[in-house]
């Protein structure tokens, strides 16, 4: 099959074409030309859009989908369907179900019901069996059926040597170790950042020295043991410092933050909306900005969703009581291109594809089509009931984005949202 897309600009640094309006020619899943002008009667398919950009294939680094266990909320064959329509080409699926992705089978059963999906599946297993904290998941055999990162999804990985067993024995296969940086001791019923807001609002707070505690005690373990960490959704400006000096110093540590922590702040817990309850919690403007910095300097590798569909009695309830989670799918790329702009944006959820073991490629001749389209100027309001996830848990909901995917291309597989 032949697809042409036209009039496209493309945004990839690495490519001779990076910021050119350009045609490109896709056969088979191959990108065969790529030309000024090429006439539509090479083509089986002809994408011609409004302002229509390409860039590498977005990645989203967590994502959670809820099947099996949890198809009330999400199902993979929808959460794979929405990533699609939100222009992702790769989605990172956390080990957030029940039963836990903790052994080859259950990652076998991922893999089995999305192979179909125009969307790359990286599954990532367990760190600990059943996620509790205490003995190892069965890391190699997940690895051998494609598992290339492990993580306990908001877990914190309490037992300092068994994370230094993790790395030490993920290094021969080069396994990514995933650490959720909270320190539970200083997070004892905390709900929110404790700073200002959580103090007039009167709610318990979690301070941000509960995440670069252990940031530090990780880094420190790294250093130790070699092998490759991932801190997955940092939120303040202390951890960025941290990040930063390690990997100035040489260590293999990779991290990212989640899309809402770029455009909000504790300032909107005011009306207790259970909807701005997340994990991290959204902290304050100094840690805001901070983020932004971190990612426009490289040390922040990529921005997620970090979507998490809940039911709606899970967050209709009192604040204290409702649980931690927002969808993002739909919304990554519009929250990102509003708070970091387009080029800046492409870079960020390209950023931990080489991490997730994602082929590098680029926009060029003879290259795999591997690719988002999009329209980075227009705006829209988002409204929770009309997204396509089943939950309806959205952060965003009533905030205006700017930014809409049109599809995407894989190989030889695609997904465009008119169609």
């Amino acid at each position: 099959m032949q697809v042409l897309i036209k009039s496209a600009t493309i945004l990839d640094r690495a490519s001779d074409h990076h910021n050119k309006k350009r045609d490109i020619l896709i056969f088979n899943g191959i990108i065969q030309k790529i030309a000024a002008s090429i006439d539509q009667k090479e083509a089986d398919l002809v994408i011609d859009k409004p302002n229509l950009h390409v860039s590498l294939g977005w990645f989203d680094s967590s994502v959670s989908f809820g099947e099996p266990g949890y198809e009330h909320r999400e199902t993979l064959a929808n959460g794979m369907q929405v990533s699609a329509q939100s222009g992702l080409c790769h989605v990172a699926i956390n080990a957030n179900s029940a039963p836990i992705t903790d052994n080859k089978s259950a990652v076998s059963f991922i893999a089995q019901r999305t192979e179909d999906s125009p969307v790359n599946a990286v599954i990532v297993g367990a760190l600990t069996q059943g996620s509790k904290g205490i003995d190892q998941a069965e890391m190699f055999d997940m690895n051998t059926v494609g598992c290339p990162s492990f993580y306990d999804y908001k877990r914190p990985t309490d037992d300092v040597n068994l994370l230094k067993l993790s790395l030490q024995y993920t290094q021969p296969f080069g396994g990514l170790v995933q650490s959720f940086p909270l320190e539970k001791g200083l997070a004892t019923k905390g709900v929110v950042h404790e700073g200002i807001a959580s103090t007039q609002l009167g709610l318990k707070g979690i301070s941000s020295t509960a995440e670069t505690l252990r940031i530090q005690r990780d880094l420190g373990i790294l250093e130790y043991t070699g092998g490759k960490l991932h801190i997955p959704t940092i939120s303040s400006a202390a951890s960025v410092k941290l990040i930063k000096a390690a990997k100035k110093s040489g260590l293999d540590v990779s991290c990212s933050v989640a899309a809402h922590h770029l455009l909000f702040t504790d300032d909107v817990l005011e009306g207790f909306d259970t909807q701005y309850k997340v994990m991290p919690p959204l902290r304050d403007e100094a840690d805001r900005k901070a983020l932004i910095k971190g990612l426009l300097d490289g040390t922040i590798d990529g921005v997620t969703s970090d979507h998490n569909p809940l039911d709606i009695e899970s967050k209709k309830k009192e604040f204290d009581h409702a649980d931690f989670g927002t969808i993002g799918l739909e919304c990554l790329f519009g929250a990102t291109n509003k708070a970091l702009g387009t080029e800046a944006a492409v870079d960020a959820l390209t950023g931990l594809r080489a991490a997730f073991g994602i082929n590098s490629t680029t926009i060029e001749e003879g290259q795999t089509a591997d690719l988002s389209l999009f329209d980075p100027q227009e705006t829209w309001t988002v409204d929770a009931k009309t997204l396509p996830s089943f939950s309806k848990n959205c952060i965003y909901h009533g905030h205006k984005l700017q930014g809409k995917a049109y599809g995407m291309i894989l190989g030889e597989k695609y997904h465009l949202n008119d169609e």
